[in-house]
């Protein structure tokens, strides 16, 4: 697939049709966790907001639907999901090509007031890789977890915040990265519904921050206690979130 290839893509909406981006209609496409993401960060407008591994661009322009004015910066492995991001971005958009364990230069040199990510979910030397190279380079691990961690550290402009969604099993391997400059962490559990473990978390950390470490009670995403018919059984806090643009307050 080319990134200007319009029979290989969908455009999708978001936010309840706030928001509408290309993305390819086979292989990785983004779902509610970048938008859960995006609603977590407390921007405000004219701030700078990098996403490290930003694919299309859904978490960065969910935000700036909701927080207009933020100046974005994004970097992206994969050419063509790159190329999608900066034609979805519209000129808000500053995407770079390149690999986050080496920075592209022109990101090296900034320091930001928010970094996000939603990094590849699976260790693949404990998971068998996709056959679809787009969503093996999305949900499989290249860069460790860890290096994430840290480029987002470096990457903070004093007092500014990371962001991460992951999945509940790897917290320990997330918390464990988190560089010492990075305090004040809270830990927000996903469960899909009442009485379900948690199988993802948004976490926050501030640079220099010293607030004691906060475990929030789980967010839970679906009402009823288990899927009893076809539609939109989100909660009133999620639905708000997924079709309005609310902020994930926490």
């Amino acid at each position: 697939m080319t990134a200007n290839n319009d029979e290989d893509l969908s455009l999708d909406a978001f936010l309840g049709g706030r928001v509408h981006l290309w993305q390819p209609k086979r292989g990785y496409r983004a779902g509610i966790d970048a938008v859960l993401l995006a609603a977590a960060v407390p921007a405000e407008a004219r701030e700078s907001v990098l996403e490290l591994g930003c694919g299309v661009g859904v978490a960065s322009l969910c935000l700036n639907a909701r927080v207009p004015g933020l100046r974005l910066s994004g970097v992206e492995l994969q050419e063509a999901q790159a190329a999608l991001a900066r034609r979805n971005g519209q000129g808000v958009f500053d995407v770079h090509t390149g690999d986050i364990a080496r920075m592209p230069d022109a990101l090296r040199q900034r320091q930001f007031d928010h970094v996000i990510a939603n990094p590849p979910y699976f260790d693949r030397a404990a998971s068998r890789p996709s056959a679809n190279p787009t969503r093996e380079a999305a949900h499989g691990e290249g860069a460790p977890l860890a290096k994430w961690v840290r480029t987002a550290a470096k990457r903070l402009l004093p007092k500014g915040q990371a962001h991460f969604i992951h999945r509940a099993e790897r917290l320990p391997e997330l918390l464990a990265a988190l560089p010492r400059d990075l305090g004040s962490v809270q830990v927000l559990p996903l469960a899909a519904r009442t009485g379900r473990d948690p199988d993802r978390v948004i976490l926050r950390a501030r640079k220099n921050g010293r607030g004691a470490f906060r475990l929030h009670a789980p967010l839970i995403l679906h009402e009823g206690a288990r899927h009893e018919a076809d539609g939109d059984s989100y909660t009133a806090t999620i639905r708000a979130v997924l079709r309005k643009g609310a902020p994930l307050l926490f």
